[in-house]
């Protein structure tokens, strides 16, 4: 993408009423919509949200298939996402949002019970060991989660790595969290849930077509 789209997708991003871009410090120092984002989207339906949401179209075509839910994509590209923020302003969708912020900060965007969902769906698997911190499912990040979910709420991991797959496996059984449903190729199996299965990214669908499995996990962090 050139410089010149990219400045363009920035500047549309700060005229679109669905999307939120603080500093890092407005994030650290009390950030206004954490515990409001019911009044954010002026209704009191379950607030789900997506990590590493790319150009946001997963998050979109959530919010379509469930219109009582409210949907937050997150992702620190801008410009990536300015896609799903712009598809859902034209199609009216009043239900979904962007915000732009660093994953690692969420427990200060969102507080305590706030979230009743969250999907990773195909996040870099970070494979080699210097990267481990970066994981999205690493223990850390595991406690982020639960802290900010409301009790029982459950975590999606979608991905086509099978390594990223069995890392949170293995961390899952060694805390004794509670696996729900796991899958290393949920297309190919018996009873697939379809919350897992009915929406395909662009991605996805060029994995599939190669029969590459994509794996599934759907947990709730016990800590």
């Amino acid at each position: 993408m050139g410089s010149k789209n990219k400045l363009k997708r920035f500047h549309e991003n700060e005229t679109f009423k669905n999307v939120i871009q603080p500093t890092r410090e407005e994030v650290l120092n009390r950030f206004p919509l954490k515990g409001d984002w019911f009044a954010f989207f002026d209704n009191k339906n379950p607030i789900i949200i997506e990590l590493g949401c790319g150009k946001g179209e997963y998050t979109v075509s959530l919010a379509k298939k469930y219109p009582n839910k409210n949907f937050i994509g997150i992702d620190i590209k801008g410009a990536r996402f300015w896609r799903g923020a712009k598809t859902a302003l034209e199609e009216g969708l009043t239900n979904v949002a962007f915000l732009r912020t660093q994953i690692e900060l969420i427990d200060f965007c969102f507080s305590t019970n706030e979230i009743s969902e969250i999907w990773i769906t195909f996040p870099d698997p970070q494979i080699k060991y210097k990267r481990t911190k970066h994981r999205l499912i690493t223990e850390e990040f595991l406690k982020k989660y639960q802290q900010i979910l409301s009790p029982n709420g459950v975590v999606h991991l979608k991905t086509d790595s099978e390594f990223l797959h069995g890392y949170l496996l293995g961390l899952l059984h060694a805390g004794n969290h509670q696996v729900l449903f796991a899958h290393h190729d949920i297309y190919n199996s018996s009873s697939p849930p379809q919350e897992a299965t009915s929406i395909q990214t662009f991605y996805e669908k060029q994995y599939l077509e190669h029969n590459k499995p994509i794996t599934y996990v759907k947990f709730i962090t016990k800590y």
